[in-house]
């Protein structure tokens, strides 16, 4: 019933920055807490960042203080402003309505040198 559409992925050098775009269709947008999660290869699926429907927001330990969760709900969109990248923040990132099992695409992200 909610469609997801992640942007804004590619390729950065560590210490760079990045911003990801998930724009939702369909349903109540305001009224879902929102999460973005990545998969690297070879490893489970993550939390990387959560955002409530009146802002809170909840960060993986790997990610404190580098990334920022927001949301416009006026856009239904949620971001996530990525910055001193990492190698290890290599992966495809994922969008998701919190509780359910609708997700998006995927967007690469990585991060070399």
């Amino acid at each position: 019933q909610v469609q997801l559409v992640e942007s804004g992925g590619g390729l950065v050098q560590p210490g760079g920055s990045l911003r990801l775009s998930c724009v939702a269709s369909g349903g109540i947008f305001s009224t879902y807490a929102m999460g973005w999660y990545r998969q690297a290869p070879g490893k489970q699926r993550e939390s990387v960042a959560i955002i409530t429907t009146d802002g809170g927001t909840i960060y993986a330990d790997s990610v404190q203080g580098r990334f920022t969760i927001s949301r416009d709900n006026a856009k239904k969109t949620v971001y996530l402003q990525m910055n001193s990248l990492k190698p290890e923040d290599t992966a495809v990132y994922y969008c998701n309505v919190k509780f359910t099992n609708f997700w998006g695409q995927g967007t690469q992200v990585t991060v070399s040198s």
